[in-house]
């Protein structure tokens, strides 16, 4: 430190801020919101402070300054808590039918703002639905307003708010649904569904999850303009609702005796305590078979990945596959799975 100059002491102060909070993020899947809710915020920008120690690590490299091993060091860390955040190649494409294919999508109500403007998108989502071919979908911000359900999809599942506010969850599936029901989280809009589809001699339970939602402008210039203090307060609120719900979950898929596939909208992402304790030791489908960032929230340039599918060991993941769709606020994911047994 005292070899270095004026410019590069500052920069190295820069350097150690982002490193020690991108240390404690990587912490944060194992600690319940409801300890430090505020904290819990750091899963949001987790992404953008491993960028931001890379660029660190480059810098000190690039001027053969041993100061690189602070940020190196934390970031090597990062690859052994078993999560991915970024995949060179994976398998988004399967030219077989085999399996079950399974598509989720939060549709945003079916609306696409443009322009202080809401337009229904229904019939074109649908036809790109048609086009994907999927065996189950699952919509979350889901609504009946307007909406013509596809003939392919003999059986559904759809569980609205009512009110004004008619939306919620929808499974569709090719597949007999033989059980259905709702864990009804108490005090919101969110929740979790699930259906049990028959399919061929196999019964395999799909969970449809919509965790709390975290009321987010999309971009980062509207977060600005937000009152700091009140952002974070709520923010955290949402963080304790989501341990709440996933606790409930947890219980109700304790006694389920099926093959599981989770898919749905988490509000949060890989280093989040909801996103640990949910995944357990489930494989995530775009771990297993998926590219890139995996981006699934449009929030400007930061890659959020808070759209899941999850499933039990049972199943190989056969392609994971991200789509650039301008339906929503979110792209969906689809994933072709077969069962190994």
């Amino acid at each position: 430190m005292k070899k270095l100059g004026l410019f590069n002491k500052l920069i190295f102060l820069l350097n150690s801020f982002f490193a020690f909070f991108l240390l404690i993020g990587y912490f944060l899947p194992f600690i319940p919101p409801k300890v430090f809710p505020i904290l819990s915020v750091l899963t949001l920008v987790l992404p953008l402070l491993i960028i931001a120690n890379l660029a660190f690590a480059i810098y000190w490299l690039i001027q053969l300054k041993k100061q690189m091993w602070l940020s190196s060091i934390i970031l090597v860390l990062g690859f052994f808590l078993h999560v991915t955040l970024f995949k060179f190649s994976g398998s988004n494409e399967n030219t077989t039918k085999e399996g079950l294919s399974i598509l989720s999508y939060n549709v945003h109500m079916f609306t696409k703002e443009e322009k202080k403007k809401a337009y229904n998108v229904s019939d074109s989502l649908w036809s790109f639905v048609k086009g994907e071919d999927p065996d189950i979908v699952c919509f979350q911000e889901f609504s009946s307003a307007n909406f013509k359900p596809h003939s392919d999809y003999k059986y559904s599942y759809q569980k609205l708010r009512g009110g004004s506010n008619n939306f919620g969850q929808a499974i569709f599936s090719k597949y007999k649904i033989i059980n259905k029901g709702s864990l009804e989280f108490p005090n919101t809009g969110n929740n979790i569904i699930f259906a049990d589809i028959l399919r061929e001699k196999d019964t395999i339970r799909i969970y449809n999850i919509h965790m709390q939602s975290l009321a987010l402008i999309p971009r980062l210039s509207g977060l600005q303009h937000e009152n700091k203090k009140r952002l974070l307060s709520r923010l955290g609120e949402a963080f304790k609702k989501q341990q709440e719900q996933t606790e409930i979950f947890l219980q109700h898929q304790s006694k389920c005796p099926y093959k599981k596939v989770l898919a749905g909208d988490f509000n949060n992402t890989i280093f989040s305590h909801a996103y640990n304790k949910i995944r357990g030791d489930k494989k995530d489908a775009f771990a297993e078979a998926g590219s890139w960032f995996g981006r699934t929230f449009i929030f400007d340039f930061i890659p959020l990945r808070i759209d899941f599918i999850l499933v039990d060991q049972e199943f190989d993941v056969l392609s994971f596959k991200n789509f650039k769709t301008h339906y929503s606020d979110h792209y969906p994911i689809k994933a072709q799975l077969k069962l190994t047994n």
